[in-house]
């Protein structure tokens, strides 16, 4: 008698399920702004995307900088994303077709699906919950709790909490950080072109598949599930 091992999926949050780039954006702004700094370049933000906060704004901050201004924009950054939150026109809109993927794959007995990303808790909460999708993951992990990607911290709780070996893992997320902290333990990991770092760059990164839609996605995710896409 054979068993089916059950498949941990574990999905990125910001440039993976939601678009929250122009956010992100607006609220790094006017944390620069607050002290008297020239706010970075968009791709400069969307660049570090995925990374926990203080580390993000570390990397934008002219050199020179201290930890207390570090500090201080980080708190400004959460402050100035909070208030768009409450602004009738703030938007975190999903992608195309994430809703029906997500709802598929939960659907599925062979499969549990998973969060790691570096949003708080909270904005991950706020987030699930306005999209009607908090049921279906069964581990969420934030940067709240562990070290930023890419250490492979996050992926290592999901699969001890789910029981899930890193054969049956597999990562999806559309950054840099996201494919190296898949790779570190030992899951499979699998890019998004949708997102926020270019194709080539995941790739590089040592993704095992870059999908250009949630199409495609799937059936890649079926490919590793049947372990017919190896390391």
């Amino acid at each position: 008698m054979t068993t089916t091992s059950v498949k941990l999926v574990i999905f990125d949050c910001d440039g993976t399920l939601v678009d929250s780039q122009h956010a992100i954006v607006a609220a790094m702004s006017d944390a620069f702004l607050s002290e008297g700094l020239a706010p970075p370049p968009r791709e400069e933000v969307v660049g570090v995307v995925g990374l926990s906060l203080g580390i993000a704004v570390a990397r934008l901050v002219p050199d020179g900088s201290d930890l207390a201004r570090v500090d201080r924009l980080a708190e400004a950054y959460k402050a100035a994303f909070a208030a768009q939150g409450r602004r009738a026109d703030h938007a975190e809109p999903l992608y195309d077709g994430i809703r029906d993927t997500l709802q598929r794959l939960a659907a599925r007995e062979d499969v549990v699906l998973g969060i790691a990303t570096g949003k708080s808790r909270r904005g991950v909460a706020s987030v699930l919950e306005r999209e009607g999708l908090a049921g279906l993951f069964a581990t969420i992990q934030t940067a709240d709790t562990h070290p930023s990607k890419p250490h492979p911290s996050m992926v290592l709780t999901a699969m001890d909490e789910t029981a899930a070996l890193p054969v049956d893992t597999v990562v999806i997320g559309d950054t840099t950080y996201d494919i190296e902290m898949a790779r570190g333990a030992g899951a499979a990991a699998v890019g998004v072109a949708w997102g926020y770092h270019p194709e080539e760059a995941l790739r590089a990164a040592g993704a095992h598949h870059v999908s250009p839609d949630t199409g495609d996605l799937e059936r890649a995710l079926d490919l590793i599930m049947a372990r017919r896409l190896t390391a």
